[in-house]
């Protein structure tokens, strides 16, 4: 009864509100960790498998598959902004547990400083680090539970802030059916200092949900996550939304489709190919409606909110690319390399015993 409570607390605080985009700082924590997440929508939660970067959002994914896992993330996005991740996985016995260490940057560039008068006075930058210490433990045979901690710094010019972010998750995994579910609160914390006049900013905290089903008969996964569910409404007043006039003259907005729309909002639909015994390759494609909806031209036809990249293991290696279409002026280009450390170690000992 308290945690039914807690969520119709959390539904009804929001439903005032709208638009998410701008109402927080180091929003940074909600970009893409690799190129196989870009490639699925930005938002995959339901996955348990190998990949260590699927930890850096959901730790309760991490699992035994993740011993000595090292991933290396570089996402190139519009005006030369750039950003990356890097993360290490590490199985301890003592704990039965995996725990990572991920860092996070983004780095926005150089830009021109000026004085009032619009002299140019010289040039400064602004980039943001997080740095993910997570660790993930299956209580049983299908129930795993997780918790990040993220220590983050931001730099604008002369202002820095620091913070600090939490995610608790629990997954469900059912192996011989293929079926995977996440519960997941993401980025809980603050700002441990701020970036002038102590006027402290919310992070971008998030409730997600997420499922997905890998088919018995076809090598295809498909997934679906419930995103921003601390909040319902996440329509905006759009001066475009057709008028119709009739009733005592005033303008009345047709909003009859915005119940649906709104609820599509809050949906991520993704899907991933997995071909070969070892899915030595995969090819996969995502949708993000609340993207497509916030970064669309009405008068242009765009793929924005649409995702795709593809993946392949060459020997000890697992290269990915993804390609996020934000907006018709530009897309997000993902590169991923990843092995396991324990593999290299396997080869020298297969080597020594043939001699």
């Amino acid at each position: 009864m308290r945690l039914f409570s807690f969520f119709c607390l959390l539904f009804t605080a929001y439903v005032a509100t709208a638009q998410i985009g701008g109402d927080n700082v180091y929003e940074f924590l909600n970009l893409p960790a690799s190129a196989r997440i870009t490639a699925l929508g930005g938002n995959p939660i339901a996955i348990q498998d190998s990949d260590i970067s699927l930890a850096f959002s959901n730790p309760a994914a991490l699992n035994k598959q993740m011993h000595n896992q090292l991933s290396f993330n570089q996402n190139f996005h519009v005006a030369g902004i750039r950003n990356g991740y890097a993360a290490y996985g590490r199985f301890i016995e003592k704990w039965q547990s995996t725990v990572h260490l991920g860092i996070q940057y983004i780095n926005y560039g150089d830009f021109q400083a000026a004085d009032e008068f619009g002299n140019i006075t010289g040039t400064f930058e602004a980039s943001e680090t997080a740095v993910t210490l997570g660790i993930g433990r299956q209580l049983y045979e299908r129930m795993s539970v997780g918790a990040n901690v993220k220590f983050v710094s931001s730099r604008f010019e002369a202002y820095n802030s620091f913070g600090i972010a939490s995610d608790l998750s629990a997954l469900y995994h059912v192996a011989d059916k293929g079926f995977t579910a996440t519960f997941l609160f993401k980025n809980i914390g603050g700002q441990l200092s701020t970036y002038r006049d102590g006027n402290r900013e919310d992070i971008p905290f998030e409730i997600q949900l997420g499922i997905s089903k890998k088919l018995n008969h076809l090598p295809f996964r498909f997934g679906i996550t419930a995103q921003h569910l601390q909040r319902w409404n996440l329509l905006y007043d759009n001066p475009n939304s057709e008028e119709n006039t009739f009733f005592l003259g005033e303008p009345v907005v047709d909003n009859s489709n915005d119940f649906i729309d709104n609820l599509f909002r809050h949906l991520v639909f993704n899907g991933e190919f997995l071909f070969g015994k070892a899915e030595v390759v995969a090819l996969r494609f995502g949708y993000n409606h609340l993207l497509k909806k916030e970064l669309s031209i009405n008068s242009l036809r765009s793929l924005a909110g649409f995702s795709a990249g593809m993946g392949i293991k060459i020997k000890r290696f697992r290269f990915s690319y993804g390609v996020g279409v934000y907006h018709i002026g530009g897309s997000t280009n993902h590169l991923s390399i990843a092995t396991n450390l324990s593999e290299f170690g396997k080869g020298r000992r297969k080597k020594v015993e043939m001699e």
